[in-house]
């Protein structure tokens, strides 16, 4: 099996390699960025692929859905430091069939890549637990009012990105991700970029 994890933090292809060094089985392949991770997907063919959401460029679920628009059976993990059930219902919506945070024990990325690897999906039963009896409380997070793509573009203004900026990160025109960018701050009650901002940081998104 051929793992791909695309994550800035050397440190995480590390632990996984260690995860699997017992396992003569299983090779990983490294990318630091969405664009390194897509240029190594469509020269390497891997199995399954683990994505960091935070990555430098465009995020997790952006790479996710370059992938998948590449390769529509491509098993994808979304590894990420926020275990807000948002974030999880967000990466099975795009297609990913794992979710795991970096909170959790390093056996659950392990659990998550073999199973997506034979073909199964996974989610750490304490944020499968979280999804399902989220109830009031997932309505309430200002994050579910939000897509996937909304998601990308606000994690981007708050990363001091231009609306211009914005529309060539995620290949799209710069009057779609102006329209996207009203329509979020109608969806979260905000008059301004710079309130869209301070809700990212409050909700992790940054």
């Amino acid at each position: 099996m051929r793992v791909l994890i695309v994550d800035d933090h050397r440190i995480v292809a590390s632990g996984c390699r260690a995860l699997f060094s017992g396992d003569p089985d299983v090779e990983i392949l490294e990318a630091s960025d969405a664009e390194g991770g897509e240029r190594v997907f469509e020269h390497e063919h891997p199995d399954v692929c683990v994505l960091d959401i935070n990555l430098p460029t465009v995020s997790g679920y952006e790479l996710a859905r370059r992938i998948l628009g590449r390769d529509a059976s491509a098993r994808i993990v979304i590894f990420s430091m926020n275990d807000d059930p948002v974030f999880a219902a967000r990466a099975i919506e795009i297609g990913a069939k794992g979710y795991v945070s970096k909170s959790g024990e390093p056996q659950e990325l392990a659990d998550a890549i073999r199973e997506v690897g034979s073909g199964g999906v996974y989610l750490p039963p304490a944020m499968a637990r979280s999804i399902a009896f989220a109830g009031p409380a997932y309505a309430q997070s200002p994050l579910a009012k939000l897509t996937s793509r909304e998601i990308e573009i606000l994690r981007l203004l708050s990363a001091g990105k231009s609306l211009a900026e914005i529309a060539w990160l995620v290949h799209s025109s710069y009057k779609t991700v102006a329209n996207t960018s009203s329509m979020m701050r109608q969806k979260l009650g905000v008059r301004t970029s710079a309130e869209l901002v301070r809700l990212a940081i409050e909700n992790r998104v940054a």
